[in-house]
């Protein structure tokens, strides 16, 4: 009787609590364990928590794992580090400053241009003087563009003016145009006086200011070997034309000159060159007067001065 009051009770309860029948049957098949059995050993890999950044770790998230994604824009964005924006300022900057170098040579160049246009015509001008042109009215021809030329120059100044400091960053953009022009004017002063163009006269006849804008020494001796390059042919020319005395003119000059360029310690560069090329200029002249002197196209008297300055070559 008591046993069979204690089944009902228990069934009774055991409804209330779990009022699913089928699932406190199955309580009858799950083994019973006893607090007497010894523990099982805990594997440390299989109570190991992994974490990852991709997992939310937060109170209120569930308790299964799920994958957490920052969505772009949102607030979860990483800001820049400050290297990074240290180097886009200063490329930011480089930006700028190539624009602003890039619109100056493009001024400089349209210069350059005009400067290089008037070079060749007072070139073609000079070129006369090879065909026994008078040579007062060759030289004058060409004198109307030195004026241009100072213009031309005058606007190159005020460019420079704008970046103090930057001569020499630029000075490559008019380097062989103002060796080209010292050249002519060389050439031309040689024609008038038979004496050597210098370096203050050059800068006068170009507008030039040695403390803002001025003439650079190595353009000045490079100019001046430029212009050696064109006395042969003009001897040549003068002696077929029957100007039996250029040579020895010719001669003296270049072999004044030659002495003077001797005392440069001048390096293996394009200048270095172009004084060598002076030596034989300087050669083909001598040809040509001792040509004319053994046919006896020139007096004898001319002979010990020419001799002296061959001693000195």
């Amino acid at each position: 009787m008591n046993s069979a009051f204690r089944n009902v009770h228990l069934t009774a309860a055991s409804r209330l609590i779990n009022p699913n029948p089928f699932s406190s049957s199955i309580l009858h098949f799950l083994p019973l364990f006893s607090g007497d059995a010894a523990p099982r050993r805990s594997n440390p890999l299989r109570h190991r928590i992994v974490v990852s950044p991709f997992y939310s770790t937060s109170p209120s998230s569930s308790s299964s794992s799920s994958f957490h994604i920052p969505m772009e824009g949102g607030d979860d964005q990483v800001p820049p580090p400050p290297s990074s924006q240290l180097l886009e300022k200063q490329f930011e900057s480089f930006r700028v400053q190539l624009e602003e170098s890039a619109a100056l040579r493009e001024q400089i160049r349209a210069v350059v241009m005009e400067i290089e246009s008037a070079t060749r015509l007072i070139q073609a001008n000079l070129l006369l003087v090879h065909q026994s042109r008078p040579i007062p009215e060759v030289i004058e021809k060409s004198k109307e563009k030195i004026n241009d030329l100072k213009k031309f120059y005058g606007r190159l100044a005020e460019i420079l003016r704008e970046c103090p400091g930057q001569y020499y960053r630029y000075h490559g953009d008019w380097r062989s145009e103002t060796q080209a022009v010292v050249s002519q004017l060389a050439f031309m002063h040689w024609l008038e006086t038979g004496t050597l163009l210098v370096h203050t006269e050059a800068e006068e006849n170009l507008g030039l200011n040695s403390l803002e804008f001025g003439l650079e020494t190595e353009d000045y001796l490079t100019g001046i070997c430029f212009m050696s390059n064109d006395l042969p042919r003009y001897v040549v020319n003068r002696v077929t034309a029957g100007d039996y005395d250029c040579p020895r003119k010719v001669m003296n000059f270049l072999t004044d000159l030659h002495a003077a360029f001797r005392m440069l310690n001048l390096r293996n560069d394009f200048l270095r060159k172009k004084f060598d090329s002076m030596k034989y200029d300087l050669r083909r002249v001598e040809e040509v007067y001792y040509d004319v002197k053994i046919r006896g196209l020139i007096s004898g008297g001319d002979l010990p001065g020419v001799q002296g300055t061959q001693g000195q070559s």
